[in-house]
């Protein structure tokens, strides 16, 4: 039952995914103008959709790897370099959304990181970076021994998070800034709640249900990798498929290293 939960809320995440990017598509091609890659207004389009991606779906989705119960049984490197790998297409998306943003900006003489939207981007942005480059020293290259990987993980977990509620918060602020600035000097302003602005704040809505389901999924103890050498139901039942490979118990001795290949 448990397993079964955990799957439907994968399908749901994916949903959740497909439409915030998809809302925040439609909401820039059909209100604002659509895109281009010139120095205008068309171009700023770019940040959202490419922010809403990279920071949150992207970055969501690269933080559950660990959670798919197949990632518990046998070696845990093609898991950690998928992990690595989703994380890193986030940041590059991250990148390119914020070069839309900058280049906009200077294009049209707009100061830039004056407003509490972008210090919580940018700072979201900051700690992504040095989680990724933390991340792959400590847990992807293989120098790094047990004990610092053991003191390093709650932080690095602890800052996944945070780095996601920030990318929601920033995210949130964001669109209510472009609401804000976009409609008010229309006939009809935010506050009478134009067919736009119902599209945007129901776009954000959406944002904010995908960061809490991931944030669930992040912190609900039975979907969480067990310790090594221990066997939890949906470990039995992928270890009975044909075919599969049984879950190694680990040994870890007193004064050496943990086998690279089990972290």
């Amino acid at each position: 039952m448990a397993s079964g939960w955990f799957y439907l809320s994968c399908l749901l995440l994916g949903s959740l995914g497909s439409m915030c990017i998809l809302f925040t598509i439609y909401w820039m091609q059909y209100w604002r103008g659509g895109f281009a890659w010139n120095g205008s207004i068309y171009m700023f389009n770019w940040h959202p959709v490419l922010m809403v991606a990279g920071m949150v779906v992207f970055y969501g989705g690269a933080s559950l790897v660990y959670r798919l119960p197949q990632s518990w049984v046998g070696p845990r490197l093609p898991w950690k370099l998928l992990h690595a790998a989703l994380h890193l297409i986030a940041f590059i998306l991250t990148v390119v959304g914020l070069v839309a943003v900058f280049t906009f900006h200077n294009h049209g003489r707009i100061a830039n990181l004056y407003s509490l939207h972008s210090w919580l981007g940018i700072t979201a942005v900051f700690l992504f970076a040095c989680q990724w480059c933390l991340g792959f020293a400590v847990f992807l290259l293989p120098w790094a021994s047990m004990w610092l990987r053991s003191l390093l993980k709650p932080i690095h977990v602890f800052f996944g998070a945070a780095i996601l509620s920030l990318s929601i918060a920033s995210v949130i602020s964001g669109i209510n800034e472009k609401l804000f600035f976009s409609l008010k000097n229309t006939t009809r302003p935010y506050n009478s709640l134009p067919s736009e602005a119902v599209f945007a704040n129901s776009t954000g809505m959406l944002v904010v249900a995908f960061g809490l389901l991931v944030l669930y999924i992040l912190l609900a103890s039975s979907w969480k990798r067990p310790e090594p050498g221990i066997l939890t139901d949906r470990q039995l039942l992928l270890q009975l498929r044909p075919g599969s490979r049984p879950f190694p118990v680990t040994y870890v001795p007193v004064t050496g290293r943990q086998p690279y290949e089990s972290w």
